[in-house]
């Protein structure tokens, strides 16, 4: 959609557009409130300004709603729009069978060592790489890890909101 589009939806249409970015009402509610934006950089610039904000109760509640790296459905119903978004980021990576079984096996681990999925911007990245990451993130401390998952779900919702409003 336009950003002139967006711009002049009712707050309700609004909120379900930013909903489908990223789980967590305050961003979006903040991101409605804020408009009309004069650019698509203003409006990109506010909602990173706004993800920085993010608590990690609003992350773990916004975690709920994303499959976990190689499944095709998140523990949570999505909308369609959401659904389109995980299954367009996650269909560019490509997996072997070794891979797979290897992500599978590392986001048990990891479900077990942190208590929520494995959460990655999985666009522009490929199975084996998002593996070595998975690999390489079990190690974090839980405030390592945290300050990651934060980082990559705001990329996720910003790469989404880039897709959403053109």
């Amino acid at each position: 959609m336009q950003l002139e589009t967006f711009n002049q939806l009712d707050s309700v249409e609004a909120g379900r557009v930013l909903q489908a970015c990223v789980h967590i009402p305050t961003w979006g509610s903040e991101l409605v409130q804020q408009r009309p934006y004069l650019s698509k950089d203003q409006l990109y610039q506010i909602a990173v300004a706004q993800a920085q904000t993010w608590s990690w109760s609003d992350i773990a509640e916004a975690l709920a709603q994303h499959p976990r790296i190689g499944e095709k459905k998140a523990a949570s119903v999505l909308s369609e729009k959401e659904q389109q978004f995980s299954q367009r980021e996650q269909a560019q990576v490509e997996t072997d069978a070794v891979v797979q079984l290897a992500l599978y096996q590392g986001n048990l681990d990891y479900e077990h060592k942190f208590g929520h999925i494995f959460l990655i911007r999985a666009a522009g990245r490929s199975g084996q790489q998002i593996l070595s990451e998975l690999q390489r993130r079990l190690l974090n401390t839980v405030e390592q890890e945290q300050a990651e998952v934060k980082q990559q779900l705001a990329e996720i919702a910003l790469i989404r909101l880039k897709q959403e409003i053109q």
